[in-house]
């Protein structure tokens, strides 16, 4: 068997080349609700998943908002619902209520960034508790997990939630993290420890970093460049005109046995709402991939 280059130059098999294209096909595609998303989820082919983040700063009826007109366009689509801006079990029924009525059947649970919650929810694991004791028609939940830690959540509080969590979640979804060996390390440790949940790796769609920059100020995803500055001085890099190709990290993380031993599901783009370049990349991973 002969192992070809990927467009990085990362060795992998036929087999291994397959599996991204698979993948990076049928990924989850995450989109923020700004105004301008409205129009641009018309570009993502109707086959694909969008995720609709849940703002703190646009809060749930913009969310809701695009969730409508997604699904209007034919995608399937997964919801975040952010535990700390929902203010009582009454409006998680009537939220969950209007989100099936729309036909979706997954969401995506987290706790939310807003500092002071509006209700009785402090976090993700609170929520969860009230949501399965409702008659709600969800078949699938999922939660988010961090390879590489959080800055206001120690390791141990991290994975009892994530014990807790996995009672009630189908899936799980990494935080962007641009290092295979840290992922295949954690995603060893956590299993050990009993953390059975499929995972969705977290990648950042391919990206510019001029307007990721200019996108982070508006809208309050500043995390999410601190993380990057320190990855490697990525940012300095694509700055500099070096591109990152998120297809070089499925490739590190091995063949198909690796992914189904490490129970990784498939992947999860953050588009940063770059909707022209990720579908485009899209296109050229099944073409090159394929040929």
């Amino acid at each position: 068997m002969i192992n070809a280059p990927d467009a990085r130059g990362v060795l992998c098999s036929p087999d291994t080349q397959k599996l991204i294209r698979h993948h990076v096909t049928n990924a989850h595609i995450e989109v923020i609700p700004l105004r301008s998303a409205l129009e641009g989820i018309k570009a993502f082919p109707t086959a694909r998943t969008l995720t609709v983040t849940c703002s703190s700063k646009f809060g749930l009826d913009r969310s809701l908002e695009l969730c409508s007109a997604a699904v209007a366009h034919g995608h399937q689509v997964i919801p975040h619902v952010a535990a700390r801006q929902i203010p009582d079990r009454e409006a998680l029924r009537t939220l969950v209520g209007r989100l099936v009525g729309l036909g979706i059947r997954t969401l995506f649970v987290v706790g939310g960034d807003i500092r002071d919650p509006v209700g009785k929810y402090r976090n993700a694991r609170q929520l969860l508790d009230d949501l399965s004791g409702l008659n709600h028609g969800i078949e699938h939940i999922g939660v988010p997990c961090y390879p590489e830690g959080h800055p206001k959540i120690t390791q141990e509080t991290l994975l009892d939630d994530l014990h807790h969590k996995q009672e009630y979640a189908h899936y799980m979804v990494s935080q962007l993290c641009f290092d295979a060996a840290t992922i295949v390390t954690w995603l060893r440790s956590v299993r050990q420890e009993g953390i059975a949940l499929p995972l969705r790796l977290g990648l950042a769609a391919p990206m510019n970093a001029a307007k990721l920059v200019r996108l982070s100020l508006k809208i309050g995803v500043g995390s999410s460049l601190r993380f990057l500055s320190k990855q490697h001085g990525i940012v300095g890099n694509l700055i500099g005109g070096s591109e990152y190709r998120p297809e070089d990290l499925l490739a590190r993380i091995g063949n198909e046995q690796r992914w189904a031993e490490l129970s990784i599901a498939g992947v999860h783009l953050f588009s940063f709402n770059q909707i022209e370049s990720t579908t485009a990349w899209q296109s050229e991973i099944a073409r090159r991939m394929a040929a």
